[in-house]
């Protein structure tokens, strides 16, 4: 038996061949499911970094328009004087109108405003129903229920975030707790809600196999879950909760450090996105974490990479194995090499190009072969092309938000001109060319138009006055609203000359006409103007403490005149302006 062994090639090469077989089939397998799972592995840490991005530019979405609302509204000059002066009624219904009218902007059409001096709470909600009677209660510190109002006064200068169930007003709400200072003094806190349910069905309540959401605070506690149960209520001012953590979640204590890890790398803004696995519930997990900047929160996502890729998508593959290395033991090993081993590292590579952000390799991938590593190689082209455009998308969107945020940045939001601090950018690039000009121009008497015609009616004049005052200048000149009737214009490389037809015409141009504010009805309307002539590379407040005195005279003298600026002002007496 041995001799025929010996003699019969054909049984010598299958004995070699399955000894071969055996040889090479037991390190194939365990490489087989090496590279199965490392690719398994970086494809769901893509896509958990790529997931966690997506929700973060959800969560910015829906939140950010509303703080940037709420901090435009804080600094609003009729919200300040208003808290400096709550008992003033000029004052108080200017404050007023200007939050009924972010009213109507923010996405649940209600505020809340609360004077630090005398603790009023004001509050009006999407159905008005507090029309006329805002003010609804005042904050005590001994009530444990306003223990949100001492907390985020304590705060620094912007907006603050938490959920609160209030009470009072019998509402759960993702709060915008704006706070308002003057240098150290606290002015009060204002601010906004989002409806925590509905927070939750768009941002957090989205369903995705194998795939949970959450926002969480810098502490660590839940602040958004489709499981309302793990949500912090009143997180501003309470204790910590450790069933109400994203740390009660996870088993260990070194897990623990891993959230914190990736907590602190985000939080320093070298990564967008990070990711690694903890255990919860006995299960092997991958966490992915993001940083939402703006609002001071963390997106959590838990991803289940068994739910998500489904590892039977590679059974064929091993059967096709098996297959080749029966039939061709020896054509088994280069057939295997090529057309398994080296496609499937290809696409380990592939995979790791996408996750350094080139998509090039994974979107040209699907027109190859079509066997079963094909189908494989064109559904993870389909799967990075999908991550390609969210991706495109939300770089998209965040430039139009940049864009956006830039705008109510730098223009008044009511005439369309610039703001304070649109034009004290301007007003740097001008003082450094040379001597410029500038005019501060008011509305005569403009208390009498509202108190005659109503707000609406001030508003238009308002509105009109700044049209006719830009329609003026020339080209390279700047205007903005510098107070509520009160604009200033910026004339660079000016002399007295020019200053003083520039002022002419400015004046012209608004005399020239009344202001219709209704069909057949029309309000005659005048303005003051202080103008100056100021030396290169001198600051605003000295420009505008000049055009100021200067406008005082144009008040003092009677109005409906250009006053320029020269050292006799100094000594003479201010009168007020109107």
């Amino acid at each position: 038996m041995g001799r025929r062994i010996a003699d019969t090639l054909s049984l010598r090469v299958l004995i070699f061949v399955l000894l071969g077989f055996g040889a090479v089939a037991v390190p194939a397998y365990f490489a087989f499911n090496w590279v199965i799972n490392s690719t398994v592995i970086q494809l769901g840490t893509l896509f958990a970094e790529k997931q966690v991005l997506y929700d973060r530019h959800r969560g910015l979405g829906a939140l950010v328009r509303e703080v940037s609302l709420a901090e435009t509204l804080a600094g609003s000059q009729a919200i300040r004087d208003w808290a400096r002066d709550e008992d003033n009624p000029v004052l108080a219904r200017r404050g007023i109108a200007e939050l009924e009218h972010f009213r109507q902007n923010f996405a649940d059409h209600s505020y809340f405003f609360t004077i630090d001096a005398s603790g009023h709470y004001y509050f009006n909600d999407a159905a008005n129903a507090y029309a006329g009677d805002q003010l609804r209660y005042a904050v005590d510190p001994e009530n444990p229920r306003d223990a949100w109002y001492f907390s985020a006064k304590a705060l620094g200068e912007g907006c603050h975030l938490n959920v609160d169930n209030d009470a009072n007003l019998r509402v759960t709400k993702v709060w915008m707790n704006c706070v308002i200072r003057e240098g150290q003094q606290v002015l009060g806190v204002l601010g906004t809600g989002i409806d925590l349910t509905n927070f939750i069905q768009e941002v957090v309540n989205v369903p995705q196999r194998g795939v949970i959401s959450m926002f969480v605070d810098r502490r660590g506690q839940v602040q958004a879950h489709r499981d309302e149960n793990l949500v912090s209520l009143a997180s501003l001012s309470s204790e910590m909760s450790d069933k109400r953590t994203v740390y009660s979640l996870v088993e260990s204590e070194a897990d623990r450090d891993t959230l914190r890890q990736l907590f602190d790398s985000v939080t320093g803004g070298e990564t967008l996105a990070q990711s690694a696995f903890v255990t919860i519930n006995g299960k092997r997990t991958l966490v992915g974490v993001g940083y939402l900047d703006r609002l001071g929160w963390y997106n959590v996502t838990l991803m289940d990479l068994d739910a998500i890729i489904d590892r039977r998508l590679f059974l064929p593959i091993g059967l096709l194995l098996v297959a080749v290395m029966v039939l061709l033991a020896g054509l088994a090993m280069f057939v295997f090499k090529r057309a398994v081993l080296d496609r499937v590292k290809a696409l380990e590579g592939v995979v790791r190009s996408a996750r350094g952000g080139n998509y090039g390799p994974a979107l040209s991938m699907g027109t190859g072969r079509q066997d079963e590593i094909g189908r494989l190689a064109a559904s993870f082209t389909e799967m990075a092309a999908a991550v390609d455009d969210h991706t495109r998308l939300l770089e998209t969107r965040v430039r139009e938000r940049t864009r956006e945020l830039e705008r109510l940045a730098f223009r008044d939001g009511q005439t369309g001109i610039l703001n304070r601090r649109g034009f004290q950018a301007a007003h740097a690039d001008a003082s450094a060319l040379g001597p410029y000009g500038l005019l501060l121009v008011d509305i005569d008497r403009f208390k009498a138009t509202n108190d005659n015609f109503g707000h609406a009616a001030g508003d238009m004049v308002v509105l009109e006055v700044a049209r006719r005052i830009a329609g003026a200048l020339g080209p390279k000149d700047s205007c903005a609203r510098w107070g509520g009737d009160e604009f200033i214009v910026l004339l660079p490389e000016c002399d007295t000359e020019r200053l003083r037809g520039m002022a002419h015409a400015v004046m012209l141009a608004i005399d020239e006409n009344p202001v219709r504010i209704e069909e057949a009805r029309d309000i005659a309307i005048s303005v003051s103007a202080g103008a100056c002539l100021a030396e290169m590379g001198d600051a605003l407040e000295v420009a505008t403490d000049m055009a100021d005195t200067a406008l005082y005279m144009a008040k003092a003298r009677g109005r409906n005149m250009v006053v320029v600026f020269d050292e006799s002002l100094m000594e003479a007496p201010r009168s007020a302006k109107g």
